[in-house]
């Protein structure tokens, strides 16, 4: 995984309350196991009609959101079942990081671990950001991990919270098996030591 650090992008307005992880990708594309693709998918039902062609009027088949690397989501982004390729899907069309007021906890944490932002921010600063994006489609936003804030043109921070070992993670381009991976040398230690310490016990 790469390491996230500071990055400036266009973004995808789609203010929608409740976005469930079917809608973002549908369920009859679970079946791969390997993301590679996924961005096709994102959002296929409202992105394609019976055909399987573009629905000119949809958002993503604007041809500013084609270089977009930030989605702006409506209250609760992301309920429903849990599935690792709705943040794959997201990811492989170029999106970065999704803003909203409000993500289900699932999605959340699945995101975080495939390198995806989910960025909750107050709902003043979603109405700002949303109006900026909508009057203004090439508006760039910067998002700074590490002082977690969203830039906004005109100077504006606006922050969100994250967890620290997630952002640890994020900061330094490692997932979970790698960060312990990383820590075998501490893990030795103590399981020498814990073996000593109920070996006395036990005698």
């Amino acid at each position: 995984m790469e390491p996230i650090t500071t990055f400036s992008g266009t973004c995808v307005v789609l203010p929608i309350e409740n976005i469930d992880t079917d809608q973002i990708i549908p369920a009859r594309f679970l079946k791969a196991t390997d993301k590679q693709g996924m961005g096709d998918h994102l959002f296929a039902d409202w992105r394609y009609d019976e055909g399987g062609q573009p629905k000119p009027d949809f958002v993503l088949n604007q041809p500013e959101a084609q270089r977009a690397q930030i989605l702006i989501g409506g209250h609760n982004f992301g309920c429903g079942s849990s599935r690792e390729h709705a943040p794959w899907a997201l990811q492989g069309f170029g999106f970065r990081a999704v803003i909203s007021t409000y993500f289900a906890d699932i999605f959340r944490n699945n995101a975080l671990k495939v390198g995806l932002l989910p960025l909750m921010v107050a709902p003043e600063a979603h109405g700002q950001i949303i109006a900026l994006c909508t009057a203004d489609p090439g508006a760039q936003l910067t998002v700074d991990l590490d002082a977690q804030q969203v830039l906004l043109p005109d100077g504006t921070a606006v922050s969100f919270p994250i967890d620290p070992f997630a952002k640890y993670c994020l900061l330094n381009g490692v997932d979970q098996l790698g960060f312990l991976l990383s820590q075998d040398d501490a893990i030795a230690q103590y399981e020498d030591q814990h073996t000593a310490r109920v070996t006395t016990v036990l005698h």
